[in-house]
């Protein structure tokens, strides 16, 4: 359904892990990359009924958006030696019949396949919407428990604010969501960014951009392990 050049994402950890002084700098990212295969949860936020904001021009839906990058980032994850898996797989919800409390039952549906993988990671995968339109750019948010989640969300927030078409450097944000808050394993919710701007909505309607923004969320969670 969607492609990646196989065998990129592997040489950029490579050239990470080369690049790094000897000893135990690098230990983190070549024992992950090499020997143990951490699991990485990828969740692409939204799905059925739940279609998430809409693109301002296009439309499009949020979820749908959501899941395009999910399925980039997983093949960049799986291209670098890690386990990758995804909580949805296709447009359809995690909440079973469309009946009240289907939002509940998704949520928990999530979490059930982050705690049945043994999630090392976990990033969820969202697109942002706000009233002046003027507003743009990639946010990550994690949750103010936990150490590792913000230290994550650093060094997610810091490869997005790298990339080309990012307009400013941003800090991440603090954000008391269920996903951040129902597992202990580091997690952040990666707003990539904003529907309700006329230029990030260009951008993310694009197969490159959706590309280039889940390799940026790939190179910032790889340089956590270090």
């Amino acid at each position: 359904m969607f492609t990646v050049k196989r065998g990129a994402a592997a040489l950029a950890v490579s050239i990470i892990i080369l690049s790094c002084a000897a000893g135990a700098l690098c230990e983190g990212i070549a024992y992950a990359a090499t020997y143990s295969a951490p699991v990485i949860v990828i969740d692409a936020g939204h799905g059925g009924i739940d279609a998430g904001v809409r693109g301002k021009t296009s439309g499009v839906k949020e979820s749908d958006v959501n899941l395009a990058i999910a399925y980039e980032l997983r093949e960049y994850f799986l291209d670098a030696g890690f386990s990758a898996v995804l909580t949805r797989k296709s447009q359809a919800g995690l909440y079973g019949v469309p009946t009240k409390g289907f939002k509940r039952r998704d949520m928990q549906s999530r979490r059930d396949v982050i705690i049945s993988s043994g999630a090392d990671m976990v990033i969820s995968v969202h697109q942002n919407f706000y009233s002046d339109s003027s507003r743009r750019g990639a946010q990550v948010f994690f949750d103010n428990d936990s150490e590792s989640g913000k230290k994550l969300a650093v060094c997610i927030q810091n490869s997005l604010n790298s990339m080309e078409n990012a307009t400013r450097a941003v800090g991440p944000l603090v954000g008391d969501y269920y996903m951040l808050k129902c597992t202990e394993s580091p997690s952040v919710i990666v707003e990539c960014g904003f529907l309700s701007n006329q230029a990030d909505e260009e951008l993310l309607v694009t197969e490159q951009y959706r590309k280039e923004i889940a390799y940026a969320i790939f190179a910032g969670a790889v340089s956590y392990f270090s």
